[in-house]
């Protein structure tokens, strides 16, 4: 796929940095343990496949993991080496890689938990993306992936193809996401007298993340492919992971997420 309709991640995540304060990366911090456990990450091999911001990698470094974080965009690996400044004393490596080069994600080893959130259906091949990352899991994979919502879905696709071809159609679209996504939240929000409180406040206690940024991100986010529940879950199963835990969207939209848990030793 061209370049020129690749969404720019990194430039998004840079403007994110802005925002990152204390409370969200408690927010990064209170994601993992709600998942993890205190102390499960402790010692582990992890891998932030795909680390965007670097903030998720940051907080399982603060929570005493091993970390090793890649992504293909290289201001995402600039954001992500911020935070590693911010942590001299983390053992921290950070790399620029795909999640489509088979060798490289070969040449990392393998971690006791791999951390894939919201980055296999950005690289234009998924179901390749998370075969090669297989070898790397001897433990615990996270994955999140968008949910096919059919001819939703596809509508969505041609929307983020445009967003990235046209620029001048780029604040239309904004617009048009944001009324589609927000407005009865604005609505209700307006009615009780605080116009925009969960844009503006509460968005944050979410994953610690920015309804701002993850409007440009879901708006411009492309390539993008989707995928059913089941589709994920049999991948995995026929591949020796079993589901040991996962949270759907009941048919709407956004990120089907799926933790998985390898039955047996590493297999190619």
């Amino acid at each position: 796929m061209s370049d020129d309709l690749r969404f720019n991640f990194g430039k998004n995540w840079e403007s994110y940095l802005s925002l990152l304060d204390q409370q969200r990366l408690e927010a990064h911090r209170a994601s993992l343990i709600a998942r993890f456990g205190q102390e499960c990450l402790s010692g582990k091999r992890f891998l932030d496949a795909g680390s965007g911001s670097g903030a998720f990698s940051k907080a399982a470094a603060s929570l005493g993991a091993n970390v090793t974080s890649f992504d293909y965009d290289p201001a995402s690996v600039s954001c992500t080496k911020a935070m590693r400044q911010q942590t001299p004393e983390a053992t921290w490596d950070i790399l620029q890689g795909s999640l489509l080069d088979q060798e490289f994600l070969r040449s990392l080893g393998s971690f006791d938990i791999v951390y894939c959130w919201g980055v296999a259906h950005h690289t234009g091949d998924m179901w390749r993306a998370l075969q090669n990352l297989i070898p790397c899991c001897h433990g615990d994979l996270v994955v999140s992936i968008y949910n096919d919502q059919g001819k939703a879905s596809k509508r969505w696709a041609v929307v983020k193809r445009a967003y990235n071809k046209y620029a001048w159609l780029r604040p239309l679209l904004i617009a048009g996401a944001w009324a589609r996504l927000w407005g009865v939240k604005f609505v209700a929000d307006a009615l009780r007298g605080e116009p925009l409180k969960r844009w503006k406040n509460n968005y944050g206690d979410h994953r610690g993340m920015s309804a701002k940024h993850d409007l440009i991100d879901w708006i411009g986010g492309y390539p993008f492919e989707v995928a059913k529940p089941e589709q994920v879950f049999h991948f995995f199963r026929e591949r020796e992971f079993e589901l040991v835990d996962f949270t759907t969207q009941a048919g709407g939209i956004g990120c089907n997420e799926f933790v998985f848990r390898r039955r047996t030793g590493l297999t190619n």
